[in-house]
This record gives structure tokens, C-alpha cells and sequence, in this order.
């Protein structure tokens, strides 16, 4: 899902639809058009994208030939996916290097604070679910707050549940879909974001959960500024083996490992009060 523009930097996004329905030769054509257009791609997808989509893909990048598409699949709900690619979207307008940019995608996951409200924990495999819950989920009227990202949590919803937070300044963003998503509106101001926005929930959030009864969210950094500083401030080093600057343990573009290079860490930011 392409979300609409942060500002007005931030830069358009192209989706390519229906690679797995479409001729070969058609999809091929249109990757190698936008290769030669921009230089460079970095396709972001979920993790709960359809198999054969993935298979027409990575087809595509190996007929191509091309070092210049990098695919990268972060271990996030479909929501903070949609809201990471916008950041790298935004960064675009900057003046970062194709592999630094696609290397910020690992590195500002460590920013994104994203979950769900569920109808049913019943069959969800992405963070733990005890044996309590499972059972809770089957009783009728019965919801769940998770947070899948950074760090597992799972709450019954109750007067006065909630989950931990970051502990700097965000903007949250909640997809509602066919779920009310009242508790998830109700964390931005527990969790002192600068502002809520809403938007549609993505097509993969029913598969990603295992429950359409779902409502998600996403705290996040939505300040350019903020974005650029801790991308431009990580250590960049050149990939031996297809000479692009990156940042981080492995090359994006050519998946080679830059020898003797430490993976730069989160770096800690301030709390901040709305103003």
C-alpha cells in the first residue's frame, strides 16, 4: 500500500500491481523502464505478500541481471511497511546514495512501534499467545492488543490495559478497516504522540494477522529532519564487492557482507513533549 505524501518532498510511489497476473514480458518491461529511469529501485514488501508474487519478482530482478533492485521484506505488520517505505520515500529527496538509502529501510525499523487490535488471537503465529488467551478469544465480544514490533506484547482489552510505548516523539497512524479502532486510537495520547491521522488498512493485514477483524497501528517518525539526521549520522562504508556506499553488515543491492564492519545500533533519541 502506498501511503499519500508526508510533505511536499516526499517523493511518489510507483506499485507494481499484479506481477503474478500480468505477462512475463510485460512486468518485464515495466522494471526495466523504471530501473532505467531512476537508477536504481528498492522494492519494499511485506512479508505477507502472496508466494507467487514474490517468485515473479525475484524472476524478474535474476532475467534483468540487474544489482540495481534491491528487494527488502522487513519482519513488520503490512501497516508499518506501507508507513517505512513513505519514510524512504521522504529521504529520497535528500542527498543520500542509492545504497545508503536502501539501507536506512533496516536501520528506522528500529523506530516504528506497530501492532493491531484483534477479534481473535486464535490462529496468530506472530508474537507469543498463550493458552489463556487462545481461550479468552473464542468468547464472543472479546479483543486483544498486540504489539508486534519492537518488542512482543499481547493485552486483553480492559479498563485501564495498555502497552509499552516509545520513549521519544511520534505521529500515529491507525488503519481501522471492519474493527473499531477506538484502543488504538486511545494509545496516542497514552503514548504522548505529536498527532493521529487515519488511513485505509492495508489488503495484506487479514493475512499478516490471521483475522480480518483486525484495526492496526503504527507509532512513527514523520519529521524529515529527524529521518536525515540518524540516516546521515551511521558510519557508511563501500561494498567490496559492487563498489555502493552502504550502511550496515550487508550490501542491499548485491546482498555481498563488507568485511570487518560492525552493524551500526539504534541510536537513542530524546523524549520529546507535543507541543
Amino acid at each position: 500500500m502506498a501511503l499519500p505524501a508526508q510533505d511536499e518532498r516526499t517523493m511518489p510511489a510507483v506499485v507494481l500491481r499484479d506481477l503474478d497476473q500480468r505477462p512475463l514480458e510485460q512486468t518485464l518491461i515495466e522494471l526495466h523502464d523504471l530501473t532505467e529511469l531512476h537508477g536504481h529501485l528498492v522494492v519494499v514488501c511485506s512479508e505477507a505478500t502472496p508466494e507467487p508474487v514474490l517468485r515473479r519478482l525475484y524472476t524478474l530482478r535474476s532475467l534483468l541481471e540487474s544489482d540495481r533492485i534491491a528487494v527488502f521484506r522487513p519482519g513488520l505488520p503490512p501497516l508499518a511497511v506501507a508507513v517505512l517505505a513513505r519514510q524512504l520515500r521522504q529521504l529520497a529527496s535528500c542527498d543520500l546514495s542509492p545504497g545508503v538509502l536502501a539501507s536506512a529501510g533496516r536501520l528506522l525499523t528500529h523506530y516504528l512501534h506497530a501492532g493491531a487490535v484483534l477479534g481473535s488471537v486464535a490462529r496468530l503465529d506472530r508474537v507469543p499467545v498463550g493458552l489463556k488467551a487462545h481461550a479468552k478469544s473464542w468468547m464472543p465480544g472479546t479483543q486483544f492488543a498486540v504489539l508486534a514490533h519492537p518488542e512482543p506484547q499481547l493485552v486483553k482489552i480492559a479498563p485501564g490495559a495498555t502497552l509499552k510505548g516509545p520513549e521519544f516523539g511520534t505521529w500515529m497512524l491507525v488503519a481501522k478497516g471492519q474493527h473499531p479502532g477506538d484502543f488504538a486510537t486511545g494509545l496516542a495520547d497514552t503514548w504522548n504522540c505529536h498527532g493521529l491521522r487515519e488511513t485505509d488498512l492495508p489488503a495484506e493485514s487479514a493475512r499478516w494477522w490471521a483475522t480480518p477483524r483486525t484495526a492496526e497501528f503504527c507509532a512513527h517518525l514523520a519529521d524529515l529532519s529527524v529521518l536525515y539526521q540518524l540516516v546521515s549520522s551511521v558510519r557508511q562504508s563501500r561494498c567490496h564487492w559492487c563498489g555502493i556506499d552502504v550502511i550496515g553488515d550487508r550490501c542491499v543491492f548485491c546482498s555481498a557482507t563488507p568485511p570487518a564492519h560492525d552493524l551500526p545500533g539504534p541510536r537513542a533519541l530524546e523524549q520529546r513533549t507535543p507541543a
